[in-house]
């Protein structure tokens, strides 16, 4: 049964990584109408309903101990790490600056995330790992950017991209923590949600938000937050959650990797744009890196 739990965490960080794939661009056109507030607020409201409608929650009449709050806690600090300060610090960079900079910063998370887990999960070091992880950042920016040397910084939404990728590692540990002692992934995911939902509340009104539901009249705008919400973020965080339960913090976080290489493959697919040489060596050289990241 073990061996089938790892191909099926395999498969769902892969499955979690394909859909990201497409929403850092999603995201990106939305920002045209809505402000980086405003697509989180939805996004969550959506995600926590589907949540809630596929994991109603169940009064359960128990002892309430240390262990138990201790649990809640952490739940707490998964929803304001991986889905309160994620999503801000994602949308609020790439609003200062260009989607590529968000791509290539925010994939440094596998390194946080192992840094991360040495004093939280005991995660070892290895060599193996530094290697892959500079193979395969060398093989995003070569897809990012294309071999063009051109590289526009913005040290404010770069900085922003940096500590989503910082408060992804913190939400993968606690994660991984939650996920040992809770018995449903749906019920987690649907807690982490509604925590970072009621942690988004108090940045409102710092911030250009507005209702504004005409919008969602746009079934283009329907269809993306809907993307976002339902799909990317109340599934996906399930899928994701299960993988990090399965295979670790540190060995799923190495998926984040393929993001760029999915963009790619969905733009010949669906845009019929062709692969450059840069891209193909640059696909090339993430694959080798998350072999050598995985490896023992």
């Amino acid at each position: 049964m073990e061996p089938q739990k790892q191909i099926l965490g395999h498969l769902s960080a892969f499955f979690t990584i394909s859909v990201w794939g497409i929403t850092i661009v999603s995201t990106k056109v939305l920002l045209v109408q809505y402000t980086p507030v405003e697509i989180i607020f939805f996004r969550l409201i959506l995600a926590v309903l589907a949540l809630f409608i596929a994991s109603p929650p169940r009064l359960a009449w128990g002892k309430f101990d240390c262990h138990v709050l201790r649990d809640e806690l952490r739940i707490m600090a998964a929803g304001l790490c991986g889905v309160t300060l994620y999503f801000l610090f994602q949308n609020l960079a790439l609003s200062y600056t260009l989607a590529a900079n968000v791509s290539v910063l925010t994939s440094v998370a596998p390194l946080f995330t192992i840094l991360v887990s040495r004093p939280g999960l005991n995660e070892k070091l290895k060599a193996n790992f530094f290697i892959g992880f500079t193979v395969a950042i060398a093989g995003i920016i070569l897809i990012t950017f294309n071999g063009s040397i051109v590289l526009k910084l913005n040290p404010l939404g770069d900085l922003l991209s940096v500590l989503a990728a910082l408060v992804w590692a913190f939400y993968s540990v606690w994660i991984k923590k939650i996920s040992t002692q809770e018995s449903s992934v749906f019920s987690v995911t649907r807690k982490v949600f509604s925590y970072g939902l009621i942690f988004l509340l108090p940045f409102l009104p710092l911030f250009e938000f507005r209702l504004g539901l005409e919008r969602l009249t746009v079934p283009s705008n329907l269809f993306t937050l809907f993307l976002l919400g339902v799909i990317a973020s109340a599934l996906c965080f399930v899928t994701w959650n299960y993988a990090v339960h399965v295979l670790g913090p540190v060995k799923t976080s190495v998926y984040i990797y393929m993001i760029p290489v999915v963009t790619i493959i969905v733009s010949v697919l669906v845009l019929h744009e062709t692969i450059t040489l840069m891209a193909g060596i640059g696909m090339a050289l993430i694959l080798t890196g998350m072999v050598l990241s995985e490896r023992k």
